[in-house]
Formats: C-alpha cells, sequence, structure tokens
C-alpha cells in the first residue's frame, strides 16, 4: 500500500530488531519501499551489524542505534515506535514513547499483569498517543466474514467457541533468553523484586490462539468475562507451562476455550472452531483461512485478506482510521494473562506422560506429550479441558519431578 497523496514518510524506531523483531525488520523495509515510513532508529543492546540494516539509510544519513530507547527517541524525532522487546519491559517502554508524544506498536502480550496493563492504558491515554497491540490475526478479514455468517444465522444457534493450538518448540527455545519460559524473574536489584515475566504457552507463543477466540465471541473487554478456569502443565523443564487449558465463561454466559501445547507429536497450524446448533466454521487463523460446515451443504472454504496492524496504525495517523487492535481491544486476554499469573504453578508431567525427540536442528531436541494432539483437537471440539477429557496426567494433585 503506498502513502497517502500529499504524505511524507513517517520515522520510526524499532525496540527489538532481534528474534521476532526480524519480522517487524521485513515489515518496516517493505513499507519503506512504498514511501510511508523511514527507520529512523533501532534500540539493540548490541548494535545491527550494517548487512542488517541494507536496505534502510544511507552512508551520509545511517539508521541511528543505541541501547537507549528514550535518548533514541528524543533525538531520532521518530513519530512511531515499535516494541517488541521482552514482556517485562513492554510498559516501560511504551510509557516512555507515550511519554514524548510517540505512537505506538505494541507487541502482545501488552503487559505481564493486570496491574501493569492498567498502568499502561492510563498513560497511554493521558499522553493522547495512538497505541496498537500486535495481534496480527485481529487484522484478518476472516474474522469480520465469520461474524457475518454466525450472525445470519448460517450455523443456527452459537454454542461456544474452542482453539487449539499444537506446536512444538525444542529445549534451546526456553535458553534463548534469560526470561524465556520463567513465571517471574529478579530484577537483579539489592532488594531482589520479583517481576512477572508469564511466558507461558497460552500468554505468549499461542496468546492469538487465546485472543482470536475471545474477538470472535465478542469478548474483547476487561469486563466481558465472569470466570476463567485453567489447567497449566509442563513437560519441559521449567518455570512456567508448556501444555495448558484455559476455559472461560463470558457474561453473556458463551463458552471460549483454549487447549495449546509446545509438546505436539505432529505440530500443525492453530485454529479456532466456532460451533453452532447447525454446524461449525474453522479459521485457521495464520492462514486467513475459513471453513464452514452445516447440515445440508457440502463445504465452503475461503481464503481472506488481512491489514497489516501497522499500515493499520500509519492510515489511523493520517486519516483517522480506526484502529484494530487498541489496548481496550485486550482487556479480555489480558484478564487471562492475569489468571494464569495468579494461578498456581504449572504441574510437572510425570516421565512416563512425555518422550524426546528429534528437535529442528542438528542435536536439537525437544519433548513430546504423548497423545497430546488429539487432546488439543478434542478440547476445541467439546470445550472441554484435559482433566474432563481423561488425560491421565490431568488428574487433581498429580505432579512430578521434571
Amino acid at each position: 500500500m503506498s502513502a497517502p497523496s500529499g504524505t511524507e514518510p513517517v520515522p520510526v524506531v524499532l525496540a527489538g530488531a532481534r528474534g521476532h523483531g526480524r519480522w517487524h525488520l521485513a515489515n518496516l523495509r517493505r513499507l519503506a519501499d512504498a514511501g510511508r515510513v523511514t527507520l529512523a532508529g533501532v534500540c539493540e543492546l548490541a548494535p545491527l551489524e550494517e548487512r542488517e540494516l541494507a536496505a534502510f539509510g544511507s552512508a551520509a544519513h545511517p539508521v541511528a542505534q543505541s541501547a537507549d530507547f528514550g535518548a533514541l527517541l528524543d533525538t531520532t524525532g521518530a513519530r512511531v515506535a515499535i516494541v517488541c522487546t521482552p514482556i517485562p519491559t513492554h510498559a516501560d517502554l511504551a510509557l516512555a514513547a507515550a511519554e514524548r508524544g510517540v505512537h505506538l506498536l505494541l507487541e502482545k502480550p501488552p503487559a505481564p499483569s493486570y496491574t501493569e496493563y492498567e498502568r499502561l492504558v492510563r498513560g497511554v491515554a493521558e499522553a493522547g498517543i495512538a497505541c496498537q497491540v500486535g495481534f496480527q490475526s485481529l487484522g484478518s478479514h476472516a474474522l469480520s466474514h465469520i461474524r457475518d455468517l454466525v450472525r445470519d444465522g448460517v450455523i443456527g444457534e452459537p454454542l461456544g467457541v474452542g482453539a487449539a493450538g499444537a506446536w512444538a518448540r525444542d529445549e534451546a527455545y526456553y535458553r534463548r533468553a534469560p526470561w524465556a519460559g520463567h513465571r517471574r524473574l529478579h530484577d537483579g536489584t539489592a532488594t531482589g523484586r520479583a517481576v512477572d515475566v508469564v511466558d507461558g504457552v497460552l500468554t505468549n507463543p499461542l496468546a492469538h490462539a487465546v485472543a482470536t477466540a475471545l474477538a470472535l465471541d465478542g469478548a474483547r473487554g476487561a469486563d466481558d468475562l465472569a470466570d476463567i478456569r485453567t489447567e497449566l502443565f509442563r513437560a519441559n523443564a521449567i518455570e512456567a507451562d508448556d501444555t495448558s487449558f484455559v476455559g472461560i465463561t463470558t457474561r453473556r454466559g458463551s463458552r471460549v476455550t483454549v487447549a495449546a501445547t509446545l509438546c505436539a507429536e505432529r505440530p500443525d497450524e492453530p485454529y479456532v472452531v466456532v460451533h453452532g446448533s447447525g454446524g461449525r466454521i474453522t479459521f485457521w487463523y495464520k492462514q486467513d483461512r475459513v471453513l464452514v460446515q452445516r447440515a445440508g451443504h457440502g463445504p465452503e472454504e475461503s481464503v481472506h485478506g488481512r491489514t497489516d496492524l501497522l499500515e493499520n496504525l500509519l492510515d489511523h495517523l493520517a486519516t483517522g482510521a480506526e484502529l484494530l487492535v487498541p489496548p481496550a481491544a485486550t482487556g479480555s486476554f489480558m484478564r487471562v494473562v492475569e489468571a494464569i499469573r495468579r494461578a498456581p504453578d504449572p504441574v510437572a508431567l510425570p516421565a512416563e506422560a512425555w518422550r524426546t525427540a528429534p528437535g529442528s536442528g542438528d542435536g536439537a531436541v525437544r519433548r513430546v506429550v504423548h497423545g497430546i494432539d488429539g487432546l488439543v483437537a478434542a478440547s476445541a471440539d467439546t470445550l472441554t479441558g484435559y482433566a474432563a477429557l481423561g488425560a491421565p496426567w490431568a488428574r487433581p494433585g498429580l505432579e512430578a519431578a521434571s
């Protein structure tokens, strides 16, 4: 998408350009080619190499780099900042940008606790800046298509929404950063204050499954949920959960469930199922693909477009277009994050519940939970958790050392 007529490219600072930040760097390159942005600066502890920034800046005007986010915003005149840094830093960096009047694209989860989320929402509102939370799946045009189908009664009366995510991560995934796989960390100060991280399967890698399921139910606000029940487990030797279930009842009485694992037997695309009295709609949200199945009709499949969230933020600044994922639209998701944060620590699965398997690289190893793929799928089909499905390791009180 090219820039609106008469507009200048928007200067952007990217905080966190490695890991998932590489995706943002590639997206910035695409938008820079379209004349919509310029990469004004990169905030990283270790500067990027020249080849990583080859498509940006020039010899006369190289991209500024600094480990000091605030100073970088001050010196570059950035109008937008992308924050793609460790979870515990999200709120502080977002507020540092807000205080300078810099608009935000903030990676998910927006904060590691509901208290931090409230602080973020309050600071953004007081500063009067625009903030978009990086749930890219919520930019899919499939969402409005599915809502229209449900509204028109294509699958009958809505019965609930179930999400399933069966992914795999090597054991090395939990060594990629000091905060990876943790629920909390000490901040390194003399007081040894504990800082929330909440890097579990439902709150980080498969957070999109939670947010998308809630969005399809229409329960996006912080006050839309009545009850949240969690089942948190771990096969890996970590502090956080890697195999979990959350069951949600909304204030309207609707049911939303999400079952997810990073210990899949055969990793596959995550999806959300909208159940109705006369059929079901399956949405593979990473592919923007929708399948409608209903009585008396053959299956109907469609693939939809997607609005990039940074483009949407730029359109909001240029033309007043409505933001797709403002912080208020992630309130229900943050209620789920808080329920997971406050839940008892995840139960370590007994050794007989999992095995090791080759990972994605030479010598890499990952842990696989026996039968988990079927359990995750069955959960989305029945809107029930692992315990109700009869998983022997999900019995209350069962725990074993990693």
